[in-house]
């Protein structure tokens, strides 16, 4: 199994899921000591949407969670019975 890190956010830009941050946001986050540059590894302030996607060896997307508020998140109990039922098929 692979897990992928985005550096970049290359994949989440081809998913049409990775956004700007805004400046004034920027400026807040600075405050606080978060520079997400930094955490990028690159110079842009960008984020994806929390998003999780199980994608088979033949290249579907399987199942795919995507929400704007980062605060909702699927469980992973959810990802386990897909994958569990990818496995049996």
């Amino acid at each position: 199994m692979d897990l992928l890190v985005d550096s970049g956010n290359r994949v989440a830009e081809s998913y049409g899921i990775a956004f700007n941050i805004q400046k004034d946001l920027q400026a807040a986050y600075k405050q606080s000591g978060i520079d997400i540059s930094e955490y990028n590894d690159d110079a842009s302030w960008k984020l994806p949407m929390p998003a999780r996607y199980i994608i088979d060896q033949n290249q579907r997307i399987r199942y795919s969670e995507i929400n704007a508020d980062y605060t909702i998140r699927p469980e992973p109990s959810e990802t386990i019975e897909v994958l569990k039922k990818m496995i049996k098929e």
